[in-house]
Order: structure tokens, then C-alpha cells, then sequence
């Protein structure tokens, strides 16, 4: 049980204070409830493009990083769908300059033309090396682009095309900045070795003073179910055949979705898995194979993907995958393989929670969705799901015979 204590501000900041005595350290994590749902599907990339403009500088502190360097800490920030995160670990006694640099850049970010510029040249240069220049490396942008028709998860984080960025005025630079980055629209979670009073007063005092703006109301449409498949083939210079299998998930707080996330490791966690044994040991169809839900707030996907064997086409290749899926909604499945899975669950999660930041990370995620409780409720909710639930959701995800497929084809072939 992860104890945890929250106040809101009149401003409308949200705190959440998770005290650890056994570090040196602090971590200061700062969520912007702001994503790339939240783009004009005419202006994306917004989100990402403020993950790099935020360490900018302001006119009191020109140099983010060099500041949090000196006191011996570090930073970084990443971008997802639903919001953006930035984090910053520091030596317990420099809290209050950690805290600091925070409500500085909240308050007094420098939007000026010529940070814009250097930034979206290094928003532009990681498009190119990631996306463009990477095998495989566009996947995710052909995938969401063919699952979704009306969501704005359509696109990814980096944007539905690079030119929004490239293009962008600072106009509507600052209009986001204005827009999103405000108290009322943050959530703001220390986890470490600090004093709970006086970590309160040292927000109230910097953060306070800031003034909350009109925070925008979503009216994000319900993307829905698939009619029928979809299907893309892309012919480039790949070291091997590829093949990306999507399906439509709940959305993240659905009753269902813990059986949908505990499904996804059963079906390709691991060489023992289902998926592995199936396609890769018994009929070498793949020389790899996983399987992920993104764990989206709306509908996501739960994403089957794997690298094809050389001696095997693309269409023998899919239909191996589909009958697979298919061959699992007919069995019964182990109740060995289920524990199994779950022990495996338990084990990660005490890992990913062993560091105050991931934390305080996971303390923000939660109250993101509505619920900081959940960040102790669903583990146990998880552990909770029985054999049924997860055959349950295996045959609806998979015996509707419809999904999203992007296969990626080596030229020559």
C-alpha cells in the first residue's frame, strides 16, 4: 500500500505528497493534463513540441538545465496521448530550488521566436532520425492513422504531419502555452525525503501566486467499434518482414481493461508464451513476437507484432498470427499460465515502483485518470481477474475477424 497524502490549491493545482525517508533524494513530477488528443487535428505536435521548449529558459534562469546540473540532479520530460510529464530528481535539501525552476517556467516560460525555431529544428531532426531514417521506425504512424477514423489518438505524439510543426506561428505557440500549461490544468506529485509541512508551504508560496486560466472542456468523439479490417502493405528497405496486428481495447478505467492488459502478457510475455511457442517454436512463421495495450484514458489497442521469417510471405504470415489468436479463444487456458503471469506482474511492479521518481510518476498518472487511488486498487483488481474474464475478452478483441494490419515488406520480395 502506497501512502500518499493530496491538497488542491485555490489556484487549482492538484499536490500529492509521498514521503520516503529511506533516500537522499526528492523527485518533483509535474504533469500537464495535455496531449496530443488535445491538438487541432489542422495544428499537431503541439504537446511534443512544448516537452522541448519547456527547458527553454526563462528570463530568471536562461539555462534550465545548467541549474539543475549544479545542484547535482537531473531532468527530462516525456510526451504521451493523454499528457505530458517532466521530472526532476535532486539531493533532499535542494527541494526548494527543484520547486523553484518549476513554478518559474509554469509562470514565466520564454516563448520567444528564436527558441521556437531552435526547438522545432530539434523536434524536426528527431521526426527525421526516429520516424523517417529508423526501420520500422514509422510503424506507429501508419498504425493509429488506419485504426482510428474519428479519435484524435489517430495520431501520434510527434503530429499527423511534421509541416504543423515546422509551420507554426508563435502566435499559436504562445495561445497553447497560455491554454494548457496553468495550475488548474497540472497535477504536481514530490515523493522522497522531505517534511510534508514545510513541502506544502514551499509550494503554496511559489506555485500559489499563479493564476489558474479557463481550462479547456474535451468533447472527444468515441471512436468505434471495426466493421471490418484494415489493411496496409508497405514495401521499403527493411532488414526483415514485419507485421503489426491491432484490435480496439476499453478504455483505460473500463472494468474490463485490467483482463485486457494481464491477456496481453499471457499471449507474448517472454519466449514460454502462448504466441512464442505457437509461431515462432512450433512453426517458425516468426523469428519474434510481442504483444502490448497501450493503456490509453479512451479506447486504445492491444498491438500483436513480430518480425516474419525469411522463407515466409506476408499473407501466410497473417494468417498464421489470426489462426493463432483464434486457436487461443478455444482452448482453455492454464490456470498455471494465468498465476504464472500474475506472479510476474507482482515482481514488475515492485521494480517499477522501487525509485521515488516512478512514484510520484505513477501517483500523477493516476490522479490524471480521475483516481489517484488506483495506483493501489488496481494491482489488486489485476490479481483479481479470473480465468473467465480473460477468455471473455480474448473473444471479443479477436473473434470479430476484425483488426488493423500494417505489414512492412523488404523490397525484393
Amino acid at each position: 500500500m502506497l501512502e500518499y497524502t493530496e491538497h488542491c490549491l485555490d489556484n487549482g493545482l492538484r499536490l500529492i505528497l509521498h514521503r520516503d525517508v529511506t533516500t537522499p533524494l526528492v523527485s518533483v513530477n509535474l504533469l500537464y493534463d495535455v496531449g496530443s488528443r488535445d491538438e487541432d487535428p489542422d495544428l499537431t505536435g503541439f504537446a511534443h513540441l512544448f516537452e522541448h521548449l519547456m527547458f527553454s529558459g526563462t528570463p530568471d534562469n536562461p539555462s534550465y538545465d545548467t541549474v539543475v546540473n549544479s545542484l547535482g540532479g537531473e531532468s527530462n520530460a516525456f510526451t504521451g496521448n493523454d499528457y505530458t510529464d517532466y521530472y526532476i530528481t535532486v539531493p533532499a535539501q535542494a527541494l526548494p530550488q527543484a520547486l523553484a525552476l518549476e513554478a518559474d517556467r509554469m509562470r514565466n516560460l520564454d516563448v520567444s521566436q528564436h527558441n521556437l525555431d531552435v526547438q522545432r529544428q530539434v523536434v524536426t531532426e528527431e521526426y527525421t532520425q526516429r520516424y523517417i531514417n529508423q526501420p520500422y521506425g514509422d510503424a506507429w504512424l501508419r498504425l493509429r492513422a488506419l485504426a482510428y477514423t474519428v479519435h484524435p489518438y489517430r495520431w501520434c505524439p510527434i503530429g499527423r504531419d511534421i509541416a504543423h510543426v515546422q509551420n507554426a506561428t508563435l502566435g499559436q505557440v504562445r495561445s497553447f502555452y497560455d491554454t494548457y500549461y496553468r495550475p488548474n490544468n497540472a497535477i504536481l506529485a514530490i515523493a522522497g525525503n522531505f517534511d510534508p509541512v514545510e513541502a506544502t508551504a514551499l509550494v503554496h508560496e511559489l506555485f500559489a501566486p499563479i493564476a489558474p486560466a479557463a481550462r479547456p472542456v474535451r468533447h472527444l468523439p468515441v471512436e468505434p467499434d471495426m466493421a471490418e479490417d484494415r489493411r496496409l502493405v508497405l514495401c521499403r528497405d527493411y532488414p526483415s518482414d514485419a507485421v503489426y496486428m491491432a484490435f480496439l481495447t476499453p478504455e483505460r478505467l473500463h472494468p474490463h481493461f485490467v483482463a485486457c492488459d494481464l491477456l496481453s502478457d499471457i499471449l507474448a510475455s517472454g519466449t514460454s508464451s502462448y504466441l512464442h511457442e505457437r509461431l515462432v517454436r512450433q512453426s517458425a512463421c516468426f523469428s519474434e513476437i510481442d504483444c502490448c495495450v497501450t493503456a490509453d484514458a479512451d479506447r486504445g489497442m492491444l498491438l500483436v507484432y513480430g518480425k516474419v521469417s525469411d522463407d515466409k510471405d506476408h499473407a501466410t504470415a497473417e494468417r498464421e498470427l489470426h489462426n493463432a489468436l483464434l486457436h487461443f479463444v478455444d482452448r482453455p487456458l492454464d490456470e498455471v499460465t494465468l498465476q504464472k503471469v500474475k506472479n510476474k506482474f507482482e515482481a514488475n511492479l515492485l521494480l517499477q515502483h522501487y525509485k521515488a521518481l516512478d512514484r510520484a510518476v505513477a501517483l500523477c498518472q493516476c490522479a490524471s485518470l480521475g483516481d489517484t487511488s488506483l495506483i493501489n486498487t488496481e494491482p489488486k483488481r489485476l490479481l483479481a481477474v479470473t480465468h473467465d474474464e480473460v477468455m471473455d475478452m480474448a473473444r471479443r478483441l479477436f473473434a470479430s475477424h476484425s483488426a488493423t494490419v500494417v505489414y512492412e515488406r523488404k523490397k525484393g520480395v
